[in-house]
């Protein structure tokens, strides 16, 4: 049945996503200061935790094991190189240990859990079976371990993003997103902030406080959410999962724009050019992570925009999971010249023209599209 298709890949990447926001949250709760062995500082002065290695390792491991190593091509953001160095054996230690600690687990998700414990070279070869460069032909998971990792070691946003790509067009995304706040005020406050609050206000029964994992599969007209499997008793799979719409608002004034914290990549002045030329009242919610999709998709937000400054190419991971999400709950995502990204030229979206525009409708997106037409001539003068 076609409209079945894709359905075993989506609910294993749902529950692998589960288990890698559990694992960073354990991470988390360990990490007591970025002076810590627990994180290593990449070339590109990104940070790289513990977390990333070992929900890299956690992710391919269990595709591997369920799909078969030879089916397996996955496309993502770190490999092997700083954890095989000498000096890097505390590192590489604490992630056997946290992937072996997450494994063990795997059947609370629904999932096998490897017959023994795995040694230090199957964990390498798990991460560095990540090495596809994509393409148009084949099948291709695209995994962003941990999204936005200043984010995560800020105890505030970030995402775990795992996505599927067959011949070219992407077919599946899942974000899990550890701190996202059931409060959609919540989301312009730090995390420990609204933590604090939250204990002060009793939550509902119906409702949870944070975190959630949100899921869509390509053509299906549905996005959905569900709460972290979380606490010591075990919930019974499959987890509670409700559909999320995007927001209906489209009048400029009243929407709330995101876009990145860091302007190191992005370009904060051209966006607020952009704003201002389209009616756009609300400051900028500032958020870290592949959480501004979602964001969009959950109707907490309407526009997301990323200009790159000059030399910066966008990855394919860090948008693939949320562009399937946004656009099955409603939304719309191009570039700025109106254009679907592509996907399936190699592990960067080439061709992207100027930058990339989410929006929660066509009526919006419309608008933004013109007034980027008008600014850029104007600032290109």
């Amino acid at each position: 049945m076609e409209s079945e298709k894709y359905s075993k890949e989506l609910d294993v990447a749902v529950r692998v996503v589960h288990m890698a926001c559990s694992l960073c949250q354990r991470v988390q709760e360990g990490l007591v200061s970025t002076s810590s062995d627990q994180v290593k500082s990449k070339d590109d002065d990104s940070l790289v935790t513990v977390a990333d290695w070992s929900v890299q390792a956690t992710v391919s491991w269990i595709l591997s094991d369920i799909f078969g190593c030879q089916n397996v091509s996955i496309i993502a953001e770190e490999d092997v190189q700083t954890l095989s160095k000498a000096d890097s054996a505390d590192l590489l230690a604490a992630v056997v240990n946290t992937v072996n600690e997450c494994l063990a687990e795997a059947p609370k998700y629904g999932l096998q859990r490897p017959d023994k414990v795995l040694g230090t070279s199957q964990i390498l070869e798990a991460i560095s079976r990540c090495n596809s460069t994509g393409g148009p032909t084949g099948r291709h998971w695209i995994l962003d371990p941990v999204d936005g990792t200043l984010g995560f070691v800020r105890k505030d946003q970030y995402a775990i993003a795992l996505a599927l790509m067959e011949d070219g067009e992407l077919v599946l995304g899942v974000l899990g997103c550890p701190n996202y706040p059931m409060k959609k005020e919540w989301l312009s406050y730090h995390h420990e902030y609204y933590q604090n609050m939250s204990l002060s206000s009793p939550p509902t029964s119906d409702s949870w406080e944070k975190g959630c994992v949100m899921y869509a599969r390509r053509g299906s007209g549905k996005a959905w959410m569900q709460p972290l499997v979380r606490g010591p008793k075990k919930l019974e799979w499959p987890n509670s999962a409700r559909l999320i719409r995007v927001s209906s608002i489209n009048d400029p004034a009243l929407a709330t724009f995101c876009e990145s914290v860091q302007n190191s990549n992005s370009n904060h002045s051209f966006t607020a050019g952009v704003a201002h030329t389209v009616g756009l009242r609300k400051q900028p919610l500032r958020v870290y992570s592949m959480v501004k999709y979602a964001a969009i998709a959950h109707g907490d937000a309407e526009i997301f925009m990323k200009f790159a400054r000059s030399g910066y190419k966008e990855k394919i991971w860090d948008h693939a999971a949320g562009v399937v999400i946004v656009e099955e709950a409603g939304g719309v995502v191009t570039d700025a010249g109106g254009r679907p990204l592509e996907f399936s030229r190699g592990v960067y979206l080439e061709g992207l023209d100027r930058g990339i525009i989410a929006c929660s409708g066509a009526t919006l997106h419309g608008k933004i599209i013109g007034a980027v037409y008008a600014s850029w001539d104007s600032s290109n003068l």
